[in-house]
């Protein structure tokens, strides 16, 4: 998404410029006047706009990050590892692959690494049945602030339950193999926010005489 943004905004200075010297080259009237500046406005507006999306996951804080959560008022870290199909690659609710992976919950604040917390990996969506759990890590301390363990997941939803002593549990909804419609259109926002631009760049240098005599030319 940043090379995106970046590209957006070389390509709006350089159509702004283009554009500038074409309009300086005609006689100049209100109403090209008027469309150079609806055309700038949208360059200005867009690639102002486009860093939110840019950075829509990349450069969040810990509170907005989606792979932590609240316990009790507490932070916890979520990530799930696969090795085998990536060696350096970390995964928060979306898993790509099925198979062997490695499960690891970041204790944030330090108040949790002195309560024993239980972990359970359920298979579907709900938090309370015990028929599906497919991995379960006891409640135990841990004062390095980090919890470990494995399962082999399929296909399919699971929910990944922390139970820490005195505190009301939370749970990550972890997705294998499952495509998140509401990720993908939020990932798709940028190329169609860059084409629209495209769009209305192209519209507008259009409409320059200077380009419209140099088409007739280019033809004859």
């Amino acid at each position: 998404m940043m090379t995106i943004f970046i590209a957006v905004v070389i390509l709006s200075i350089i159509t702004a410029v283009v554009y500038r010297q074409t309009v300086s080259l005609v006689p100049i009237k209100l109403k090209r006047i008027t469309t150079f500046r609806k055309l700038f406005s949208v360059l200005v507006v867009l690639p102002v706009m486009l860093p939110g999306l840019a950075d829509a996951h990349g450069n969040v804080t810990l509170e907005e990050d989606v792979c932590v959560q609240r316990i009790g008022g507490n932070l916890v870290h979520f990530n799930a590892y696969q090795p085998q199909h990536a060696a350096k690659a970390q995964y928060c609710t979306d898993i790509p692959a099925e198979g062997d992976t490695f499960l690891v919950v970041d204790l944030v604040d330090p108040i949790l690494r002195h309560l024993p917390i239980g972990v359970r990996v359920i298979k579907g969506m709900s938090e309370t049945s015990e028929q599906e759990t497919v991995a379960y890590w006891p409640p135990t301390t841990h004062p390095d602030g980090v919890l470990r363990g494995e399962a082999k997941l399929a296909k399919g939803l699971y929910r990944v339950v922390i139970t820490p002593e005195g505190f009301s549990p939370s749970s990550y909804l972890l997705r294998v193999q499952q495509i998140d419609y509401a990720n993908a259109a939020r990932t798709a926002i940028g190329p169609l926010t860059v084409l629209l631009l495209l769009i209305v760049i192209g519209y507008e240098v259009s409409k320059s005489t200077r380009v419209r005599s140099w088409w007739v030319s280019s033809r004859a």
